[in-house]
């Protein structure tokens, strides 16, 4: 595990005391008995419905249980509870939340994630599923000769691989993390990529990358090569969102919370600590202090190199 992914792994936020969600489940248990994902086709809020036999798992699920050698892994169902408001417990507790947030049953934010990461099992992801990465050497030769390829070894895995979001469209699937929260219009071209606890709360166009954490209002572009910083990744102690109907032009960037209908010129990477001159008030400010402002314009003066800022509005 990186540094900056166990950092990322670590937030609490503002959720309510003894919110939970439940759901049944498909899980993938290697041979010896460790858990590398779970599947859950209709998770819910909630508590489990106390009519609710939790060892009779429904015919859809019970199913699709299977033993699968060639990867050493058996499939089999399962049901989960979480308190979202607690850190997480295990691998089945970790995967219900990342699902939620796609799902969209829960925004970014909305759920505490200390110790995601330490409960997201470094994976081998094949076109079958998951198997474990340790046992790659071992099973490889078996692999080959059955056409399976290994295409990614990680601890999050791959949205679509686990759902569909309703009327978004995907460029690249292998750029969308399970754990985004991409609403219906959303469109997420070949080189965008959004991360997990993550995503768009309307439709919007994401050409860009957009790192975990980050939230982007509704009729808002990020340009292509554009990137938005993280939760670890900021020089401020500020959440970055994006408002509404703004735009972040090709190859720029911030690390600071951007107001609604605003503008950051291509190839200029603006961070809370970029100090910006005022036009038109002769005054030069950090670009965090206009966190939220609406109607901003960032831009590079072509002769000086300073960043100024204007107010679209005017």
């Amino acid at each position: 595990m990186s540094a900056h992914d166990s950092q990322q792994g670590q937030e609490r936020s503002a959720v309510p005391n003894e919110q939970w969600a439940w759901g049944d489940g498909l899980a993938t248990i290697t041979d010896s008995g460790k858990v590398l994902d779970c599947w859950f086709p209709e998770p819910k809020l909630g508590r489990v419905p106390a009519d609710r036999d939790r060892f009779v798992a429904p015919k859809a699920l019970a199913d699709e249980a299977h033993d699968d050698p060639r990867r050493g892994v058996r499939v089999t169902p399962v049901v989960v509870e979480s308190n979202l408001s607690a850190a997480v417990e295990s691998t089945l507790d970790a995967y219900l939340r990342l699902h939620l947030f796609s799902h969209l049953l829960v925004k970014p934010h909305g759920q505490n994630l200390t110790g995601l990461f330490a409960h997201l099992p470094e994976n081998a992801w094949t076109d079958l599923g998951p198997m474990d990465a340790e046992e790659i050497s071992l099973r490889l030769p078996a692999l080959r000769r059955g056409g399976i390829q290994v295409y990614a070894i990680d601890k999050v895995p791959r949205l679509l691989d686990y759902l569909v979001p309703e009327k978004v469209r995907i460029a690249d699937g292998g750029r969308v993390r399970l754990g985004a929260y991409l609403s219906p219009g959303t469109i997420v071209m070949h080189e965008g990529f959004v991360n997990f606890n993550a995503g768009t709360l309307g439709p919007s166009i994401i050409e860009g990358r957009i790192s975990q954490g980050v939230v982007i209002g509704a009729h808002t572009d990020i340009g292509g090569g554009a990137s938005i910083m993280g939760l670890v990744a900021t020089d401020s102690d500020q959440r970055v969102f994006v408002g509404e109907r703004s735009l972040i032009g090709a190859n720029a960037g911030i690390g600071f919370a951007l107001g609604d209908d605003c503008v950051v010129e291509a190839g200029l990477y603006v961070t809370a600590g970029t100090k910006v001159t005022i036009i038109g008030e002769d005054r030069t400010v950090k670009a965090g202090e206009l966190a939220g402002v609406p109607s901003l314009l960032f831009r590079r003066n072509s002769l000086t190199g300073a960043v100024e800022v204007f107010s679209r509005s005017d």
